[in-house]
């Protein structure tokens, strides 16, 4: 599983009413007493509201949503499902939101995706219901509940299937990752340096869910992509390109949770300046410089 490149200094301005918005639209007919079941946690600015699944389940906003072919479960899926955007209110346009998983896993989604924009990818919050319990994603694993994020017509917005993070504990406003981790720039000239950071936001839409990068990043299910080394020192091209592309054709086991990036999820083009990128971080890490 794997996130985008964007920052501005506007993030803090208009999100001090956010968690009145989330506490306020989510009238319930549950008596606060009664609440059981899993809770999300949404962080909007400095404030933190916990919504319980109960809660969530009887929001008047909740909908029954059919998703043609679900990224996760690799077919069609129906939810009961809350628009994400009544929940977080107007966020600024450059901004993300961090969503945490319980594994681990972190997707940064940028906040202009979150939209009721009819013609842009919709973004809800599914929300497993007890009673009629998901399928689990893989024979002997968990579902994708009790809180999963889901989109309709993914294709309109170009929602690659790292954008669909399951098992969501919490939900935070945050700013860009390469913001909070500078260690994530690259730092090269001309061309190199424009190609390099078109690397760098297929790294934090794709790659960063999972890894860190110079011990920059949120996520640690998979290893460091530059330390000790970089993918690019001890992997021929040729190999490094299959393994992003299907990592069970350069190697296999068990316990292996990377997921391959077919071209429709990153193009030939994202693919070349990914390594690009990854070559440079690993050049500035040796004080080289890249041809």
């Amino acid at each position: 599983m794997y996130t985008s490149f964007l920052r501005s200094s506007l993030l803090v301005p208009a999100l001090s009413c956010l968690l009145l918005v989330a506490c306020s639209i989510l009238n319930t007919d549950v008596n606060k007493d009664s609440i059981r079941g899993p809770v999300l946690q949404l962080q909007l600015d400095a404030q933190i509201k916990n919504l319980s699944q109960s809660e969530l389940l009887h929001s008047k906003l909740v909908h029954s949503i059919v998703i043609p072919d679900d990224a996760s479960y690799h077919r069609q899926q129906t939810y009961m499902a809350v628009p994400l955007w009544s929940l977080v209110g107007s966020l600024p346009s450059q901004g993300n939101l961090q969503f945490t998983a319980l594994d681990g896993f972190v997707a940064t989604i940028p906040n202009q995706l979150i939209t009721n924009d009819a013609n842009a990818a919709q973004a809800w919050l599914a929300i497993e219901d007890p009673a009629h319990p998901w399928d689990a994603l893989k024979p002997g694993q968990p579902s994708a509940g009790p809180f999963y994020l889901v989109w309709l017509a993914p294709e309109k917005s170009h929602i690659s299937g790292e954008q669909w993070p399951y098992q969501i504990a919490k939900i935070a406003v945050t700013t860009a990752l390469e913001v909070r981790y500078p260690q994530l720039l690259p730092h090269a000239e001309g061309e190199l340096q424009l190609t390099a950071l078109r690397g760098l936001q297929v790294f934090t839409k794709n790659c960063a869910t999972c890894h860190s990068l110079n011990d920059g990043g949120d996520a640690k299910i998979g290893p460091d992509l530059n330390l000790p080394m970089n993918p690019s020192e001890y992997f021929q091209e040729a190999a490094l390109r299959h393994l992003i592309r299907e990592p069970g054709s350069v190697r296999r086991w068990s316990q292996s949770v990377m997921p391959g990036f077919k071209a429709d999820i990153v193009s030939d083009s994202e693919l070349d300046d990914l390594l690009v990128y990854l070559r440079q971080m690993a050049a500035q890490r040796n004080g080289l410089s890249v041809r």
